[in-house]
């Protein structure tokens, strides 16, 4: 799943929609089309991750012409995804996605110490029954572009064909990903060292007058469905709480809902999102982002420092969000990571439906004392 970006042209307008409400339903079987040899046309979704990825696919369809690996793997992906480093698809294969994994690596902003991101899934789980029939699979690679008219995939014999990206297909894909919840820990983690390397991250306080403080908890959360490709997996949704510390200077935090896989689902996981002990005035805002795996957390970092930094504190509230949205890379509106909606000036009063400001999704929240022990 994953929110569709929206454009900044909603906050020009200062646009509050309500919030759509569908159903996410499970996609109809198509054919696939089979694309001339040879063709070298460029898939959606060309980024430096993609094309990685796109041809780490296309050396494990090569692998797969062999009929004890081609089992051996159908058995291992329909346990679970398979590291893409581990997984022994012969010397070439293998010494490509060593290679191929630290240029994502790279392009992500991660250290070579972060180890192996990349991973092979099975398609869909009602894939499973067919790869059990030694039906032989396709191989592509998961799209980053939201806009994308056809997922490029590649058979055993070096043939490229073109799949419908709505429609589930009748033989079975494995996907080439990222493993993105792995790579956004540890790049999270990272923008959080460079946030407090710069002073943008409020130290908690530990003693407070009234023995505690106030925090606003989210009992139920839902995004909209935007209908997605079927080859996208789980989202991997992060949040950027802002405000001002007690110093007054401009500060964040990272708050991730790694529950938040689909759209067109409410969750409730009763989880603190503000904590109001860290803010210099009662109001925080929340801006809030999905990565399906292209997020350079390097430049993440560095565009949240930039934004924090330009603003002042005048003695009156200032929202945050606008500053946020405007530091953020151009190609961030169409490539990783995306804009999923945002939250004005949520304060320990804030209580009850609170809709996005893109109208992509709601929250339902509610103060919350938090006791001193």
């Amino acid at each position: 799943m994953r929110p569709r970006s929206l454009r900044l042209a909603v906050f020009a307008l200062g646009l509050a929609a309500t919030t759509l409400i569908a159903s996410a339903a499970t996609p109809a079987q198509a054919d696939p089309a089979h694309a001339p040899r040879g063709t070298d046309a460029a898939p959606a979704g060309v980024g430096p991750v993609f094309s990685a990825t796109d041809r780490l696919a296309r050396e494990v369809a090569g692998a797969l012409a062999d009929p004890a690996t081609r089992d051996r793997v159908a058995s291992a992906v329909t346990a679970g995804p398979v590291d893409l480093l581990t997984a022994g698809f012969g010397a070439r294969a293998d010494r490509t996605a060593r290679s191929l994994n630290q240029a994502v690596l790279a392009a992500k902003g991660l250290p070579e110490t972060t180890g192996s991101v990349l991973r092979l899934r099975l398609g869909h789980d009602g894939m499973a029954g067919a790869l059990a029939r030694s039906e032989r699979p396709l191989v592509a690679a998961a799209s980053t572009d939201d806009t994308t008219t056809g997922v490029v995939a590649y058979d055993s014999a070096g043939g490229r064909v073109v799949l419908d990206p709505i429609r589930l297909p009748a033989r079975p894909v494995l996907v080439v990903e990222v493993d993105v919840r792995k790579a956004m820990d540890r790049g999270l983690a990272q923008v959080r060292q460079e946030l407090v390397a710069r002073g943008l991250t409020p130290v908690r306080s530990t003693v407070t007058a009234q023995a505690g403080y106030w925090a606003t908890k989210v009992n139920a959360i839902r995004l909209n469905d935007d209908k997605e490709p079927w080859i996208k997996g789980a989202a991997e949704i992060f949040n950027v709480v802002g405000g001002f510390g007690l110093d007054g200077k401009p500060t964040v935090n990272i708050v991730e809902m790694p529950y938040l896989d689909n759209d067109g689902t409410i969750y409730y996981p009763n989880q603190l999102l503000v904590h109001f002990n860290n803010y210099k005035y009662n109001l925080a805002d929340v801006v809030m982002w999905e990565d399906d795996g292209d997020t350079n957390y390097r430049d993440l970092a560095k565009a949240l420092i930039t934004a924090l930094l330009t603003v002042v504190d005048y003695g009156t509230y200032t929202p945050l969000v606008n500053a946020i949205i405007d530091a953020m890379p151009a190609s961030w509106w169409t490539d990783d990571p995306d804009y999923v909606d945002s939250w004005y000036t949520l304060s320990t009063g804030s209580s009850g439906r609170l809709n996005g400001a893109a109208a992509n999704g709601w929250m339902d929240v509610a103060p919350y004392w938090v006791q001193q022990l």
